[in-house]
């Protein structure tokens, strides 16, 4: 468009003024935070999804994270599917700058790990006291301790649906996620966070089959 800018890549831009921009043709990316939920969706409960309008070279590190729980992944061009692949198992995560595994991601993994059998660890290297969600998850069941910037993630058998709180963006699809998973009804409330990152969630993951609906108080 015309902008003199440079440092793409590197971690300062310099950015020179112009008298004016012109137009421009631009296809923009698909979200990867969104991708990396609805395919932890798929791993922690049902057959097996297909994310489509997906950038699998932008996901890479969620895609290996699950890969190491032991779903199969099947990339495509513009499209990733995921499917169980025996018992998942635990891992040990950390997160990272891209292309490491995003902070964004990090709710989303803890509703999965909560039942997946054996110790799973996340250590939080963005944002260290993210771990909102590790109360309401608790809540439900989930055996969750915090060591530092660690949550420690004891795999248990199955959550219970309870309400809980959502007290930002990713926790509250965690919660959402794990709701999914849980016995009974879990109810999540503030959900407006959830509509600040995410597109019509309800109704998309109603279409996958899962029984949700939006309660107005």
């Amino acid at each position: 468009m015309g902008a003199k800018i440079e440092g793409a890549g590197t971690r300062r831009l310099i950015i020179e003024g112009v008298p004016e921009l012109h137009g421009a043709a631009h296809e923009i990316i698909p979200d990867r935070i969104e991708t990396g939920t609805f395919l932890v969706a798929g791993a922690i409960c049902g057959k097996g999804i297909t994310v489509a309008r997906a950038e699998p070279e932008h996901v890479q590190s969620v895609t290996a994270a699950l890969a190491t729980c032991g779903f199969r992944i099947n990339p495509e061009r513009d499209s990733i599917s995921v499917y169980p692949n025996g018992v998942p198992k635990p891992v040990e995560l950390g997160t990272a700058p891209y292309p490491g595994f995003p902070t964004d991601m990090q709710a989303q993994m803890c509703a999965l790990l909560a039942t997946t059998e054996g110790t799973s660890m996340i250590t939080e290297n963005i944002f260290p006291q993210r771990y909102m969600h590790v109360a309401e998850l608790k809540r439900m069941g989930a055996r969750m301790q915090l060591d530092g910037a660690t949550a420690v993630i004891d795999g248990v058998d199955r959550l219970l649906g309870a309400p809980v709180m959502a007290s930002d963006l990713r926790a509250s699809a965690a919660l959402v996620l794990a709701g999914l998973k849980a016995d009974g009804v879990t109810e999540v409330s503030r959900v407006y966070h959830i509509d600040r990152g995410y597109e019509n969630l309800d109704e998309k993951l109603r279409e996958l089959g899962a029984e949700i609906e939006r309660v107005k108080e």
